[in-house]
């Protein structure tokens, strides 16, 4: 297959990817190791709190979505990383036991004017659970190599 390119992403255009199973253990690991707050550790101390039960950390969330951004196209493209992210939105607790999929969308895509190989396509991610509920919500720009310099797209 191909990698795919600039030129491949249209605005407006839409897509699915996953599932993927979110375990208990992976949530409590992370958060061992990188968020140890009580709510991303222990169930009973979870309940006690906001989230009112175990949830993974935002930070998680995070990981889990580029490593599904990465398996989904990023490792078939020619990206070329991302100069940052405009928004990242946790909108309700990712839950032990939950099938996370990610939803896709080409906000917009335009050519570098500094540098003609690269073009710049804008998405907003969004992680949803089984019911296509939006937990989380990222809107960032990819750096994608161009098949052609200063061509028209």
């Amino acid at each position: 297959m191909s990698k795919l390119h600039w030129e491949d992403f249209q605005t407006g255009a839409v897509a699915i990817y996953g599932p993927r199973l979110v375990t208990r253990e992976e949530i409590v690991a992370f958060a061992a190791e990188f968020d140890p707050q009580p709510m991303h550790l222990d169930e009973a101390a979870a309940s006690a709190t906001l989230l009112g039960g175990l949830a993974a950390s935002g930070w998680h969330s995070c990981g889990l979505m580029m490593r599904m951004m990465a398996d989904a196209f990023i490792l078939n493209s020619t990206s070329m990383g991302a100069p940052g992210v405009d928004e990242v939105t946790w909108h309700r607790p990712l839950r032990p036991g939950a099938r996370i999929r990610l939803r896709a969308t080409v906000l917009e895509t335009r050519a570098s004017n500094s540098r003609p190989m690269v073009g710049l396509v804008k998405f907003r991610f969004e992680m949803l659970d089984h019911a296509d509920i939006v937990l989380m919500t990222q809107v960032n720009t990819l750096m994608l190599g161009r098949r052609e310099s200063g061509g028209a797209a």
